[in-house]
């Protein structure tokens, strides 16, 4: 069930992170709120999952695939640049985000 918190964790995050253009500097009420609401459900889901799973691998989880959604999503709907850095350095955020979950297996 943590795992699940965790996936709610990142997923509201990721949808807040995405309103911030929207925001317009926090002057436009709809999307701020809608920023606010999917932040305080990140933080309140991450509370929960670091309950049964470790925080530094919770944290690396949360803040390393939410990164690479950004970026993905800042690509393919907010036309963001994608370029072999950017590619490569997600990738080596996902290896570390995978080296410290086995790292925590044990």
């Amino acid at each position: 069930m943590a795992y699940l918190f965790l996936l709610a964790a990142i997923a509201s995050e990721v949808v807040g992170t995405s309103l911030l253009k929207a925001t317009h500097g926090f002057t436009r009420p709809w999307p701020t709120l809608g920023l606010a609401v999917a932040y305080l459900t990140a933080f309140g889901m991450l509370a929960l999952a670091v309950r049964d799973i470790p925080v530094g691998v919770a944290y690396a989880m949360w803040s390393g695939l939410g990164t690479a959604a950004i970026v993905a999503i800042g690509a393919a709907f907010l036309g963001e640049p994608l370029s072999v850095a950017k590619v490569v350095g997600v990738g080596l955020v996902i290896a570390g985000v995978v080296v410290l979950n086995l790292g925590g297996l044990h």
